[in-house]
């Protein structure tokens, strides 16, 4: 993973939470395990890093530090459910998320999973580690109480005693370092508020729709296993992973069996990229395809800004996975639309019927189907500054707006260089164009059969 740096954004209610983003790939938020801070990653266990490394390998990764501990805001900060679940959604808003998975365990797991059913169209696979929906789970409620006045009665024998429940059975010494570790990280009183919250996310639970991975040791002391076999239960989609192992703390024991269920797991929901298409060699003839979606503004106010922005995001991705697999070059987007052009008449062909099917695909299962029209022109546009120009790129975006709902259409210039292979045009005769003192003919291209 990369060089760490620290970066800020503001909760919902204007709490500062310090973050950081490292390596690339898809991209994983993991959230906190407890309270420890993630800029002290390398002090007195070398495992913990090291397990990280395994599960981020491949990845981009964002962590966080909680409200009132590490590096966030640690002074007059508000504890309560629903901050935190906020904290976790301005993290991913401030690293620019659009779809990605989670992971979260043991203190994070409540928020994490409220985050994951109030936001489920963001996440592809979530992962929860010694997981519970209610801290009853964890212990009586009366036991809670007695925590929460010993952390604010007497800090460093409460911060013992939660670091001893999770790792003393298996490494005392490296307790005793890291209990001084968690002192620093937060103060009594805001591990105390956390004991005292009061929630049931039972509902919430049973109502998350993506793949979920729930493993928990089923031998150790702190989180009864009994929790996360509840919470598998409620989980329509989940599978539960028991693991071997008298120990919370994930980073100690068989810590690499823990890495690797995770990594397995993510990779199963991540289809292979298609594969680029080998560039061509450059020239001044270009096939230009433009696409716009039908009916933009009439979504946006109905949908409004939020919702309307998740649609056009999956517009965006469908279209650059498209352009990706078959040579295009994307020249810009105009927010519902795309300009694009390609050495090869035939590849642009493709890729627009590529682009039909895959949205007609999408719209079985999307609660607001995407419908695009597509125009495509062939010429020699004027190269100027990442950007193309002249009258082979105007007749290709009046070409596409002359098309209706899933159409695709194409000039004469198309149709001609693509003569005698397996396209299928319909005539659809002369058209007056803006900007154009001659009808031009265009062609409806058949992208069913």
């Amino acid at each position: 993973m990369t060089e760490r740096q620290v970066r800020y954004c503001t909760s919902e209610d204007g709490t500062q939470i310090a973050y950081c983003t490292e390596g690339a790939g898809p991209a994983l938020v993991i959230c906190p395990y407890f309270f420890e801070t993630f800029a002290r990653d390398d002090d007195g266990l070398p495992t913990w890093p090291a397990l990280l490394r395994k599960i981020g390998a491949g990845r981009q990764v964002v962590r966080f530090d909680m409200r009132g501990s590490g590096l966030s805001q640690r002074d007059g900060v508000q504890i309560s459910q629903q901050a935190y679940v906020a904290d976790i959604a301005a993290v991913v808003k401030a690293a620019g998320l659009e779809r990605f998975d989670l992971m979260a365990w043991a203190i994070s797991s409540p928020p994490g999973i409220q985050f994951a059913a109030e936001h489920q169209d963001q996440i592809e696979r979530l992962v929860l580690y010694s997981a519970f929906v209610r801290a009853t789970d964890v212990m009586p409620d009366e036991a809670l109480r007695g925590l929460a006045a010993l952390c604010r009665t007497n800090w460093p024998m409460a911060a013992q005693t939660f670091v001893d429940m999770s790792m003393r059975q298996e490494a005392p010494d490296i307790a005793m370092h890291q209990a001084s570790i968690f002192r620093e990280a937060l103060s009594g009183d805001i591990l105390a508020q956390s004991l005292e919250l009061q929630y049931d996310l039972e509902p919430e639970a049973r109502s998350l729709k993506m793949p979920t991975l729930v493993l928990h040791r089923v031998a150790e002391g702190a989180i009864p296993f009994m929790a996360s076999q509840r919470l598998a239960s409620f989980i329509p989609n989940a599978r539960l992973a028991p693991l071997r192992g008298t120990i919370n703390y994930p980073a100690l024991g068989d810590w690499e069996s823990i890495a690797d269920a995770i990594d397995t797991f993510l990779k199963e929901g991540r289809a292979p990229a298609p594969e680029a298409a080998p560039p061509e060699e450059p020239s001044g003839f270009r096939t230009i395809l433009f696409t716009d979606v039908v009916g933009h503004t009439a979504m946006m106010q109905r949908l409004g800004d939020e919702a309307g922005r998740r649609v056009l995001r999956e517009h965006e991705r469908i279209t650059r996975e498209a352009l990706r697999g078959h040579g295009g070059s994307e020249v810009k987007t105009m927010g519902d639309g795309f300009m694009a052009s390609f050495s090869s008449v035939t590849r642009a062909l493709e890729c627009a019927i590529a682009l039909q099917r895959a949205f007609a695909l999408d719209g079985e299962s999307a609660g607001e189907p995407i419908q695009v029209r597509v125009g495509l022109n062939a010429g020699e546009p004027i190269a100027e500054d990442d950007d193309l120009f002249g009258t082979a790129v105007i007749l290709a975006a009046r070409i596409a707006a002359q098309a209706g709902a899933n159409e695709i259409l194409v000039s004469e210039a198309v149709r001609q260089i693509v003569a005698g292979k397996r396209f299928l045009f319909a005539d659809r005769g002369e058209t007056a164009l803006r900007g154009f003192e001659d009808p031009v003919r265009v062609y409806e291209v058949n992208w069913r059969d």
